[in-house]
């Protein structure tokens, strides 16, 4: 991922990959926009506090928010600053357009920026569009790109399709993401398929939200011995009761080295 880049891209790389130089953790707290509020103002400094005190390596917030926020726990965790938006009361809420750009999110101190792509959605030509302008953008001023990519509109029949989500997390690569979110395949066999097609580093989103810790931590560990760089989980983590915890918990899974298998390291992080 880092080779033939700048200092500075290199630089902001190895801050986002701040606790295992080969495995990531992120969590999207992007979700305000689209769907509502995801906690009080006065509980989102806790919120974050509590990720970057358990060992998650970035967190995904709109601009706006960070004037809300404390700076003090971005020194623990890696500020990625989201650009592309849509709303679910909007005629197409898979219409994604960007509402802030790389210049803005580096004053704002963004270690990384991400943009959203709904592949196959009726307004996907300017998504696609507006990632690749994304990414030179990134290219110039050394800053990596987190590509959220989905199959998702009206021709979409299974959007963990194997198939598809090869195909969309290869799409990033091609025009310049340096990482890609995608959804999960069924099996994760299929999951192996987009790992190995991909050229740059593949997280897997959280997905639906798991019954119990033990659960998740089962889902996280085929996550990753599948091959994944690792997650962007959102809601499994900050809904969650407790989430600095269960952040906790993800994070030490994660974080392991990768000559362990997940699932061996599953019984360090959850002794039976």
């Amino acid at each position: 991922m880092t080779q033939n880049r700048s200092f500075g891209a290199r630089l902001r790389t190895r801050k986002l990959f701040r606790h295992a130089p080969d495995r990531l953790l992120v969590v999207p707290l992007d979700h305000s926009v689209t769907d509502g509020p995801i906690a009080p103002a006065d509980e989102l400094n806790r919120l974050v506090a509590q990720l970057a005190g358990n060992g998650v390596d970035g967190v995904v917030l709109h601009k706006g928010t960070l004037r809300q926020l404390d700076p003090e726990p971005f020194t623990r965790t890696s500020l990625i600053v989201h650009l592309s938006v849509s709303t679910v009361h909007a005629p197409d809420p898979d219409a994604k357009y960007l509402v802030s750009d790389v210049e803005s999110a580096l004053r704002l101190g963004a270690d990384a920026v991400s943009v959203h792509v709904n592949v196959g959605s009726a307004g996907e030509a300017r998504q696609i569009a507006d990632m690749a302008t994304v990414a030179d953008a990134c290219d110039r001023w050394n800053v990596p790109l987190l590509a959220m990519m989905y199959p998702r509109g009206p021709e979409i029949a299974d959007p963990r399709d194997t198939v598809l989500v090869k195909h969309v997390a290869t799409l990033a690569a091609d025009l310049g993401a340096d990482l890609v979110k995608v959804p999960c395949p069924r099996t994760m066999s299929g999951l192996a398929e987009v790992v190995r097609a991909c050229p740059v580093p593949v997280l897997v989103a959280g997905g639906q939200p798991a019954a119990t810790t033990d659960e998740l931590l089962d889902h996280v560990a085929g996550v990753l011995d599948a091959g994944a760089t690792g997650l962007a989980m959102g809601r499994n983590i900050f809904q969650s009761s407790e989430p600095g915890k269960r952040a906790r918990r993800v994070a030490d899974l994660v974080h392991a080295p990768r000559g362990v298998s997940a699932g061996s390291a599953l019984l360090t992080v959850n002794p039976a």
